[in-house]
């Protein structure tokens, strides 16, 4: 009875959000995400004090799966931007510095909860409408006949990732390469319904960037005592291959699940053995060139091929049965108690051997059409290879997803701004309308907007870092940045180009501090800005910047909206 400890009744906090010490791990929360924004962003190392290897990373998925906040609010924001991130892969630091924003911004306005929170869903349909117009301003059409606006989207995802440590042309020469791998998996001329197919990445430590490549096919690891027969022909003609997803190691327990019979006195491993052997003759006398296993050969059987001269790879590894079974067109084996079937094989072609610093890898090409691709990425050690390998992934998605929505959102900060200045001119223009369906006010519902806005400028606001000046031109609505040495001049020389470098200063004719009172304007399109001819320097991905923007308006007013919390200690 000694060990037994009395319950612990469960602790229920009244209106979080006016809880000091909540708002107070709200804003370390906030201060953490916000400064990892942007190409200018801080890294962030992280080790957990049970143990395991540090993190540095400035990913907002790779930050919020390593850290573990501790109160259910934070739990519930960080699940809402993972969540994102896994469908999406880009713009999870904007949902989360928006959200964060949208709480702080509806707390100095004083508004009640529910006006907030009903303003906040139609600014946030306002927006969403805006942004699915022809005529938006800060959308950008996608032309897939070149690849400048591609490289520019793919470099604008990696370059805002500063944990990869890329200098300036091998940021260009990954997004290139990204870009070559996303068009290498489309396939070229499919009737009826298109499928896509993948990218296999493998990481190589020690040899610079530069050398990263994308290969059509396959780049499989293999041992350095691995060798083609000089007998075979791998180059002139397609290769006959097989694959196993069973272990051909002989061993009885790695055959399959389930109950087995064996009698007395018979020698298990003797007969597993033979019908190995069994296999291994099979696919000699079918003129299998090539065998692969995803697990362990056993040494008889591996033996016994080499002596026909069949290539044998094994340790294959489970990611990459799918994609070389695509690839091939062979069916993965997971029995061996039977013979091959003739439909199970496959054909490869191209076969040879290349090193990349110290791997060595298999390269294999399809018979046909490859919509197959591998992209061996290089890096100095191995903490910069893991963010960046990272960070391709995400761009080579964010790539996939143009092609649902063939449009890009400017960046830089510029849509943030530009949507700022859009909904306070909507916002007025529509106020009549708005009260009377929100009822509330019209102070009320100025000040929800002017809330909105402020929200989305401290998004462009967060790009800064270095202590440089924030500013907004009142013609366009596009953000630009001051640099921490020079002095902002509102009636000065026109400073060079915005945050998106689409828009020239020579084009615009007055600027503003970013985050103060201008009068409300129709911010105008650049000229040729929604042409597909357009060529600005940073662009964000539309769908993913969609969601976000959905996401986090959501989260805000849901959390606006908890007036309990209730938490058992027990």
């Amino acid at each position: 009875m000694s060990r037994l400890s009395k319950k612990s009744p469960a602790l229920c906090t009244d209106l979080p959000l006016e809880n000091p010490d909540i708002c107070q791990k709200l804003n370390v929360f906030k201060q953490l995400l916000t400064s990892c924004f942007g190409p200018n962003g801080k890294l962030k190392q992280v080790h957990n004090n049970i143990g395991g290897h540090s993190v540095t990373t400035s990913t907002s998925e790779v930050l919020l799966q390593s850290v573990s906040p501790s109160h259910p609010l934070l739990k519930f924001i960080a699940a809402s931007v993972l969540n994102h991130v896994g469908r999406f892969s880009d713009c999870g630091l904007f949902a989360a510095i928006l959200c964060f924003a949208l709480i702080d911004q509806a707390k100095l306005s004083g508004l009640r909860r529910n006006v907030s929170i009903s303003i906040n869903q139609y600014l946030l349909d306002i927006c969403t409408a805006y942004l699915h117009q022809d005529e938006c301003g800060c959308k950008v059409k996608l032309d897939f006949s070149s690849s400048k606006n591609l490289i520019t989207l793919a470099q604008s995802v990696i370059s805002s990732k500063p944990a990869c440590m890329l200098r300036e042309q091998e940021a260009l020469h990954i997004s290139m390469l990204a870009v070559q791998a996303f068009l290498l998996t489309v396939p070229c001329e499919t009737p009826g319904n298109v499928r896509l197919g993948s990218t296999v990445t493998v990481s190589v430590e020690g040899p610079p960037v530069a050398q990263s490549a994308v290969f059509p096919g396959l780049m499989v690891e293999i041992p350095d005592h691995f060798k083609l027969s000089n007998k075979n022909n791998f180059q002139s003609q397609p290769t006959k291959m097989v694959l196993f997803s069973v272990s051909l190691s002989g061993d009885l327990f790695e055959t399959d699940e389930g109950t087995v019979e064996v009698y007395h006195g018979a020698d298990v491993e003797s007969q597993i053995l033979d019908q190995l052997l069994v296999l291994g003759r099979c696919a000699v006398e079918d003129r299998v060139e090539l065998f692969v296993c995803q697990k362990v050969i056993h040494p008889v059987l591996h033996q016994y091929l080499n002596q026909h001269d069949v290539v044998v790879l094994e340790r294959l590894g489970a990611a990459l049965v799918e994609p070389l079974a695509e690839l091939t067109g062979s069916q993965p084996l997971a029995s061996l108690l039977s013979t091959i079937p003739p439909e199970a094989y496959g054909l490869a072609r191209g076969l040879n051997v290349k090193n990349f610093g110290s791997k060595k890898m298999l390269h294999l090409e399809a018979p046909g059409e490859a919509v197959i691709c591998t992209t061996v990425l290089c890096h100095r050690n191995q903490t910069l290879l893991s963010e960046l390998k990272v960070v391709v992934q995400k761009a080579q998605h964010v790539l996939r997803l143009t092609l649902r929505e063939p449009s890009a959102l400017l960046g830089g900060g510029c849509t943030e701004t530009h949507l700022a200045a859009y909904v306070r001119y909507e916002g007025i223009r529509r106020a009549a309308e708005a009260t009377s369906s929100l009822c509330c006010s019209p102070t009320e519902y100025l000040l929800g907007t002017e809330a909105f806005a402020r929200s989305l400028e401290c998004v462009a606001r967060a790009l800064e870092h270095d202590g440089g000046t924030p500013m907004v031109d009142l013609t366009h609505g596009h953000h630009w940045a001051v640099p921490v040495d020079e002095a902002p001049d509102l009636e000065g020389k026109p400073l060079r180009r915005c945050g998106c470098g689409l828009v020239r200063g020579s084009s615009v004719e007055s600027w503003t501090f970013l985050s103060t009172k201008y009068a409300e304007f129709s911010p105008a399109v650049p000229p040729g800005g929604r042409a597909a001819a357009a060529q600005p320097a940073v662009l964000d991905c539309f769908a993913a910047k969609m969601n976000a923007l959905q996401v986090a308006v959501e989260t805000a007013n849901l959390l606006q909206d908890i007036r309990y919390i209730v938490q058992d200690k027990n």
